[in-house]
């Protein structure tokens, strides 16, 4: 082998800075020796290791073979460099031949390279030229003062040893160069600099007076904008535009959003106006000339706001409302257009309401009012009603008008809150005064059809009617307005018609008199006149907002709850006292008074005829009270009745001799002793009791069936009959009356002397 030290790959990759040609031929001479050493030692493999080397060689880049066909190597000499094969090769291991076909399959034909090569290749190249002289000069002096002499054998090795250095003397050298161009710059400007302010110096030297002259003007133009901008302040402040002053006076612009502009314009001057004046000092003329213009202005506007006020359209646009709102501060100009207002509006309702009555609706529909005056509910009704919409759109139109907003968005027929606005109450004067010619028809019609009226019902409909229209009334527009009054006083006037026609009732009641039927029931005359007040009552019920209380329910129906009961209670008692057999007067009575003891047939028709009332009166909440007063009345006849049954059925028992005998018994003396209690009459009592248990029935009874709470009276006087019996039955155990074998005695027959076993047998 060679004994020529091998260059790492390191010297061979600062070598190729040095130049392609330079490069290449080093790097050929070496490769070729590292080469040769390479494959001469790979001529005896281990068969071993075939397999690992064959397995490493194709790891290897590929080198082309015109390549080593250029180092002056045989194809033949390295085959593993071509292809793979089985022959072992020792240099596919080697590092330095793997570094070595690295560098030789590296590409270096990117442009970027190219150039660097180039540029590298031009600093070593040109040592002929009076440059390259300089330079190998300046290097020398460098090297002789840094590191000495510079090695000179060959510029590739001087390229790998000394090309940083050589850059840097480049540079340096480049840079001593610049200094100098820029130090000849730097001395010229100086130079110019100079000559630049002495003709400055000049120049200011003969513009001195024009610049004097200037300044002064300047400040002439500033004072005479100072001034111009003041004036023009103040005709923009004081004075209208030619299309303020157009839509204020022109009759050809509509009432609109240009004209309230102006007028907003027009009011602000007018307030500056009055500041203006109430300064100290100065002319005031000024101020009073565009007071005197602008309130010409506002009059006439005021006049357009006056014949925009006799429109009868229920539409509000925001050009009327905002008219409104603006005349509201001239009070006597807006008391004038809502004069105007209120005149037109006052025809117009008077004239839709005479239409609806006569001629209905448009095409007919809905048809007049006057078709239904035969009925005459519906037709108050419809009167009212269409009152009640006109009221309620006319209060729509003047809220819009106004801008009314109520709070919480207050419906038709709602109660007003306390507190009325400035708005609110305009709206209430208009409401009144659109409202007063409606009153005189509606008034004169509805009293014409009241009075007509011979039916207590239908006076009772039609005032319950108005009765209703008045509380809605007064909730919407107040009591105060003029229609509310209208309607009270038609109301009150209906309610003494119904009164009247009641009363009449009531003393037709009285009039004809009979007595009652065999049947001991209800009469017809009663229970006609209990149809009239049950379809009143309904009514009423009907007529109910639902926000009264309990209270005030009964105090609304008092008075006719008592006008109608009072005389159809008293035709009950007449005709009760116009039955035969009206019974005995009782000869004394603790106030002093005769009374007459009611027979029988007398109590039954009167408790049938209270119940009746009682059952028509009980459904309805606030007639409980008269129900209460009833039931007391029912049940002091009831127990009449039952002292009366309770004394046939002791009779039919059996038991009344001797339960008679034992009331009218003297103490000192036994009851076995007595005629009528003797142990025979006893036994032969009980027995006849025993028959009389079997026998109990309260449909059998003809005297309970003509009564309508038979049942009661029955149950009752049974009740009387047992306690009887046990009163009986514990004088006979009591030893003083001197009774042998008491238990013996009752307990032959039933029941035996056991309460519960009566009680059982009697059913309650």
């Amino acid at each position: 082998m060679n004994d020529r030290p091998r260059p790492r790959v390191s010297s061979l990759r600062a070598t190729s800075f040095a130049g392609l040609e330079l490069w290449q031929a080093e790097v050929d001479a070496d490769a070729i020796t590292i080469i040769k050493t390479l494959t001469s030692v790979s001529l005896s493999p281990s068969p071993s290791r075939s397999v690992s080397r064959m397995a490493s060689t194709s790891s290897l880049p590929r080198v082309d073979a015109p390549k080593l066909a250029s180092l002056g190597l045989p194809l033949g000499a390295a085959p593993a460099l071509d292809r793979k094969t089985s022959s072992p090769n020792p240099v596919a291991r080697n590092p330095v031949s793997l570094r070595l076909y690295k560098v030789l399959a590296a590409n270096f034909e990117d442009e970027a390279t190219r150039d660097a090569l180039k540029t590298l290749s031009a600093l070593y190249s040109d040592n002929t030229s009076p440059d390259a002289a300089a330079t190998s000069k300046s290097a020398a002096v460098l090297n002789a003062h840094a590191h000495g002499p510079v090695v000179s054998s060959g510029v590739a090795v001087r390229a790998r040893k000394n090309l940083r250095r050589d850059v840097e003397v480049r540079l340096s050298v480049c840079s001593q160069q610049f200094l100098r161009a820029f130090g000849e710059v730097d001395e010229k400007l100086d130079i110019l600099s100079s000559h630049i302010q002495a003709q400055l110096q000049a120049s200011n030297d003969a513009c001195k007076y024009l610049l004097e002259r200037a300044h002064g003007l300047q400040k002439q133009r500033e004072t005479l904008n100072e001034r111009a901008s003041l004036v023009t302040s103040f005709l923009q402040r004081f004075t209208l535009t030619d299309e303020e002053m157009d839509a204020i006076l022109s009759r050809d612009i509509a009432v609109g959003k240009k004209l309230f502009n102006a007028m907003d314009r027009a009011e602000r001057i007018r307030d500056d106006c009055r500041v203006l004046l109430s300064g100290e000092g100065g002319d005031s003329q000024a101020g009073l000339d565009i007071m005197a213009m602008t309130a010409q202005m506002l009059e006439w506007c005021s006049f357009e706001f006056r014949q925009l006020g006799r429109d009868a359209l229920l539409e509000v646009s925001p050009t009327m409302r905002e008219t409104v709102r603006r005349l509201r501060a001239q009070p006597t100009l807006l008391s004038e257009a809502l004069q105007v207002l209120s005149s037109v509006r006052q025809t117009t309702l008077s004239n839709a309401f005479v239409e609806a009555l006569t001629r209905g609706g448009p095409g007919g529909m809905p048809r007049p009012i006057e078709l239904h005056a035969h009925d005459p509910v519906r037709y108050v009704g419809d009167m009212l009603a269409w009152v009640h919409q006109a009221t309620a759109g006319e209060q729509e139109f003047l809220d819009a008008l106004f801008g009314v907003k109520h709070q919480t968005h207050r419906m038709m027929g709602a109660v007003r809150t306390a507190g009325e606005t400035e708005e609110e109450g305009y709206v209430r004067q208009l409401m009144d005064e659109d409202l007063e010619k409606l009153c005189l028809p509606l008034k004169g019609r509805v009293q014409q059809t009241t009075r007509s009226q011979e039916g207590s019902i239908t006076s009772y409909k039609i005032a319950n009617l108005l009765q209703f229209y008045l509380q809605t009334m007064q909730r919407t527009i107040g009591e105060q307005a003029i229609l509310s009054k209208t309607v009270q006083e038609i109301t009150d006037s209906a309610f003494k018609v119904f009164f009247d026609t009641l009363e009449a009732q009531g003393r037709s009641l009285l009039r004809f008199l009979h007595p009652p039927e065999s049947d001991l029931g209800t009469p017809l005359s009663l229970r006609d006149f209990s149809h009239v007040l049950r379809e009143i009552m309904d009514d009423y019920r009907r007529s109910l907002l639902g926000d009264e209380t309990l209270e005030q329910e009964r105090e609304g129906f008092n008075r006719i709850l008592g006008i109608a009961l009072e005389p159809a209670l008293e035709m009950c008692k007449r005709m009760a006292d116009l039955m035969p057999n009206p019974g005995q007067p009782r000869p004394t009575t603790p106030d002093g008074e005769r009374k007459t003891i009611l027979g029988w047939e007398q109590n039954v028709f009167l408790v049938n005829c209270y119940v009746y009332l009682q059952v028509m009166l009980d459904p309805y909440e606030f007639t409980h009270d008269r129900v209460g007063a009833l039931e007391q009345i029912i049940e002091g006849h009831v127990a009449s009745l039952k002292d009366d049954h309770y004394l046939r059925l002791l009779k039919d028992s059996g038991l009344a001799p001797v339960t008679n005998a034992l009331t009218n018994s003297k103490p000192d003396e036994p009851l076995a002793h007595n005629v009528a209690a003797s142990p025979q009459n006893l036994t032969t009592a009980l027995r006849a009791f025993d028959r009389f248990l079997g026998t109990l029935d309260v449909a059998s009874s003809p005297l309970l069936a003509l009564l309508s709470v038979g049942h009661v009276v029955h149950r009752g006087a049974l009740a009387h009959v047992a306690q009887a019996y046990e009163r009986l039955c514990e004088a006979v155990r009591d030893t003083n009356n001197r009774y042998e074998f008491a238990s013996t005695l009752l307990g032959g027959q039933r029941p035996f002397g056991q309460m519960g076993v009566l009680w059982q047998v009697l059913g309650i």
